[in-house]
C-alpha cells in the first residue's frame, strides 16, 4: 500500500522541480522570449497585413510586467494606424502557458489611433479581411461557440486595471474629421471613470463615462454624460451620413454572458434619455424620444441568432415584446414577431415621438387596444412569406382629432397639393366649384377602370390589403430597396389630403395610422372617400379633379366619357404629368400605350366589369381638348404632301 504512495510523492516532487526550472528559465530568458514574440508579430503584420510594426525598446519589469516604448503600426503606403510613446502592461503567465492571453494591467501614455480614408483607400482595410482559412472553410459556423470565443478573447484583452493619459482617437474620412481626446481613463477596482474631449467640424464637447466594469466576469454597467451644458452630440454621423443625433445620457448594462451547452445567453439592458435625431429620410423635423429602454436577452445556438421574446422595448409608455430570429438549420429563415400588450389608447398617442407623428399632436382617445405582428421569410421559399398584423380594440374611440381632422372629408374644404415642396393652386372640394363632380355623375366605366388599376377591393378592405403588402415586401427584399409600395385608394387619399409626398419614414408611419383610424372607425363612407379621390387627384399638369380632366382631354363632362377614354384616363394616373409621352408625332397613342389599355380592358372582361357590347363602335382615343397643345405633333411638309398626292393620282389612273 505504501509503495504506490511513494511513487506519487516522487512524481509530484519531480513535477514541482520541473515547474520551478521552467519558471527560472522563463525569468532569465524572458527578455529574449519577448524579443522573439515581437519579431513574430512584426513578421505576421508584414506578411498577412502588409503593415510595418516596430517597437523601439521592450523589456520585462519583474516576472509579468512588460514595458514598451515607441510602438508604431503603419500599413505600407498608408497613414500610420497606431502610435504610442509608452506602454506598460502585465499578463497572466498561468493563462499564457495554456495559450490564453489575458491582460492584467495596462498603462498608456501619449499615443493615438487614427482611422484615415483617402478616396476609396483606408489605412485599416487589411485588418478587415477575413482569415483565409475561415474564408475557404466549408464547415458551417456554430454561432454560439464562435461568438463566445470572440467575446472571451476581447474581454481577456481588456485589462482589470487601466490608466490611459494623453491618448487620442482620430477619424479622417476624406476631410470629414473627428477627434476624441482621452484626458483620463481609469479602471481601478472594477470602477471606470473617463473624461473625453470630443471635437468635430461644428462642435466641441467634454464627456464623462463612468460606472462598473468587470471584464473577467463579463459584467458592466456604464453611463455616458455631458460635462458641459446641453445634450451630447454624436460626432461624424452628421458629416458622413447627414444624420444629426444627440442625447442627454446613455446607460449600457451587461448583466450576464453565459454559455450553457450549445447556447449562449447575453442579458442586460440599455436606456437613453432625450434622444434627438434629424435626417431627411426620417422626418422633416427633429424626432425626439424622451425615454427609451431595451431589456435584452440575446440567444445564440449552433444555427441561430435571436432576440428572445422575454426581451422588452419601452418607448415612453409604449411597451413592446419583440422576437427576432435568424435561423440557418435547414433553410435561411428570418422571423419577426411583435407584441404590444393591452394598453390605453391615450397612453399610446402621448408616447409617440415628437416630430415623427406631428399630425397626431392634440389627438385624444378613449379605450384600450393590443397589437400583434407575425412575419416570417424563408430565403429559399420566398412565396411562403408570412405577414399577419392584428389589432384588437376595446371600446376604442377618437374623441378629439389632432392636426389631421379626418372629419374634414365629410364637408367642403380647400385642397392644395404639394409637389416637390411647392404648394400648388387651391382647389375647392365642394359644389361651389363648377368642376366638382359628384360620384353619380362620373361615368361608371371610369369608376370601374380606376378601381381596377388602383384598388380592386376598395369597397371590401379596411384600408390595407395583406396580399399586396406581402408582394410589396417580396419585391423590396429581392431588389434590396423600397421599390414597390402597396398603396390603396384610402392611403392615397390620406397622403394627398392630410400629408405630403415626401418620402420619409414619418410620412409613411402617419399614413398607416391615419388610414387605420379612417377605415376602422366609420368616419367617412366608402362612396364619399371615392368621390373626394376623383375630385382631388392630379390628372395632368396643373389639372386637378375629374371635372377639369374630362374637359382638358376630351371637352366632355365626366358622365359622357366612353370606355376607351376611361381606359386611357385610368392608365395615366401613376404619371399624369408625363401623359404626352404616350403619343407619337401624329397625335396618336403609341403601341405600348395601346397595349396597356388593351390589357386593362381584357382584365375587366375577365372580371365581368365589361361586356363586349360596351366596346362596339368605339374609335381610337383622340385628344381634342387643351391637352393637345402638350403633344409634340409633327407638322407635314407641304411639298411632301403634293408629291404624295400626285403619286396617289397616278396610281388611281392606272
Amino acid at each position: 500500500m505504501n509503495f504506490p504512495k511513494q511513487k506519487i510523492y516522487k512524481a509530484l516532487k519531480i513535477l514541482g522541480i520541473v515547474i520551478v526550472v521552467i519558471c527560472i528559465g522563463l525569468y532569465y530568458f524572458r527578455d529574449s522570449l519577448l524579443k522573439q514574440a515581437i519579431a513574430k508579430v512584426t513578421h505576421k503584420m508584414a506578411v498577412q497585413y502588409q503593415s510595418n510594426f516596430s517597437v523601439k525598446s521592450a523589456s520585462f519589469d519583474g516576472l509579468s510586467t512588460i514595458k514598451l516604448t515607441d510602438v508604431v503600426l503603419a500599413p505600407i503606403n498608408a497613414d500610420t494606424l497606431c502610435k504610442i510613446k509608452n506602454v506598460e502592461t502585465s499578463i497572466s503567465l498561468s493563462n499564457l502557458l495554456i495559450g490564453d492571453v489575458q491582460v492584467g494591467t495596462l498603462k498608456v501614455d501619449n499615443g493615438y489611433i487614427q482611422l484615415v480614408k483617402k478616396g476609396n483607400k483606408r489605412n485599416f482595410d487589411a485588418f478587415l479581411k477575413r482569415d483565409r482559412e475561415e474564408t475557404e472553410s466549408n464547415e458551417k459556423r456554430k454561432y454560439a461557440a464562435f461568438a463566445y470565443r470572440i467575446i472571451s478573447k476581447v474581454l481577456n484583452l481588456v485589462p482589470t486595471d487601466m490608466d490611459l493619459k494623453n491618448f487620442q482617437l482620430k477619424i479622417d474620412d476624406n476631410g470629414k474629421q473627428t477627434s476624441v481626446d482621452v484626458d483620463k481613463l481609469v479602471l481601478n477596482n472594477k470602477q471606470l471613470e473617463t473624461n473625453l474631449h470630443v471635437q468635430a467640424k461644428d462642435f466641441d464637447q467634454r464627456w464623462n463615462i463612468k460606472g462598473f466594469a468587470d471584464p473577467r466576469n463579463k459584467k458592466a454597467d456604464i453611463r455616458f454624460f455631458n460635462l458641459d451644458t446641453g445634450a451630447i452630440r454624436v460626432p461624424y454621423l452628421d458629416q458622413r451620413y447627414n444624420l444629426k443625433a444627440s442625447f442627454d445620457s446613455i446607460r449600457l448594462n451587461v448583466q450576464n454572458i453565459d454559455k450553457s451547452g450549445s447556447e449562449l445567453h447575453i442579458d442586460g439592458y440599455t436606456s437613453i434619455a432625450n434622444l434627438k435625431i434629424n435626417h431627411p429620410k426620417i422626418a422633416s423635423k427633429d424626432v425626439v424620444i424622451k425615454n427609451a429602454r431595451f431589456d435584452y436577452r440575446f440567444l445564440l445556438g449552433d444555427s441561430f441568432i435571436s432576440i428572445d421574446s422575454s426581451s422588452t422595448m419601452q418607448l415612453n409608455k409604449i411597451k413592446v415584446r419583440p422576437y427576432i430570429s435568424y435561423d440557418t438549420e435547414k433553410d435561411t429563415i428570418y422571423t419577426l414577431k411583435m407584441d404590444i400588450p393591452k394598453m390605453k389608447a391615450q397612453d399610446f398617442i402621448v408616447s409617440l415621438p415628437d416630430g415623427l407623428f406631428t399630425h397626431f399632436q392634440g389627438m385624444q382617445a378613449t379605450g384600450n387596444f393590443d397589437y400583434k405582428l407575425d412575419f416570417k421569410f424563408n430565403k429559399n421559399k420566398p412565396n411562403t412569406l408570412v405577414f399577419d398584423s392584428k389589432l384588437n380594440k376595446e371600446d376604442l374611440r377618437i374623441t378629439k382629432y389632432g392636426e389631421a381632422d379626418l372629419n374634414k372629408l365629410n364637408g367642403e374644404f380647400v385642397y392644395r397639393a404639394i409637389i416637390q415642396n411647392v404648394l400648388q393652386r387651391p382647389v375647392l372640394v365642394g359644389n361651389a366649384n363648377p368642376n366638382y363632380t359628384p360620384l353619380d355623375q362620373i361615368s361608371p366605366y371610369l369608376r370601374k377602370c380606376v378601381l381596377t388599376t388602383e384598388d380592386p377591393s376598395f369597397f371590401s378592405h379596411r384600408g390595407f390589403i395583406n396580399e399586396a403588402f406581402k408582394q410589396s415586401i417580396l419585391k423590396n427584399i429581392r431588389t434590396k430597396k423600397f421599390s414597390r409600395g402597396a398603396s390603396t385608394i384610402s392611403m392615397q387619399l390620406i397622403k394627398n389630403v392630410f400629408l405630403t409626398r415626401e418620402k420619409t419614414l414619418s410620412r409613411k408611419l402617419e399614413e398607416i395610422l391615419l388610414v387605420y383610424i379612417l377605415e376602422n372607425n366609420r368616419i367617412v363612407s366608402k362612396e364619399r372617400m371615392l368621390e373626394v379621390y376623383f375630385n382631388i387627384i392630379e390628372w395632368g399638369p396643373n389639372v386637378y379633379g375629374i371635372g377639369e380632366a374630362s374637359h382638358f382631354y376630351f371637352q366632355k363632362s365626366p358622365s359622357a366619357l366612353n370606355v376607351d377614354e376611361c381606359l386611357y384616363l385610368a392608365t395615366i394616373i401613376p404619371k399624369p404629368r408625363k401623359f404626352m409621352y404616350q403619343f407619337n408625332d401624329e397625335g396618336n397613342l403609341k403601341d405600348y400605350a395601346i397595349k396597356n389599355q388593351k390589357f386593362l380592358k381584357n382584365l375587366m372582361f375577365r372580371r365581368g366589369l365589361l361586356v363586349p357590347e360596351d366596346t362596339i363602335g368605339q374609335l381610337p382615343v383622340y385628344i381634342s381638348g387643351s391637352a393637345r397643345s402638350f403633344i409634340k405633333i409633327k407638322v407635314p411638309d407641304s411639298t411632301a404632301i403634293k408629291t404624295d398626292s400626285l403619286a396617289v393620282d397616278d396610281e388611281f389612273d392606272l
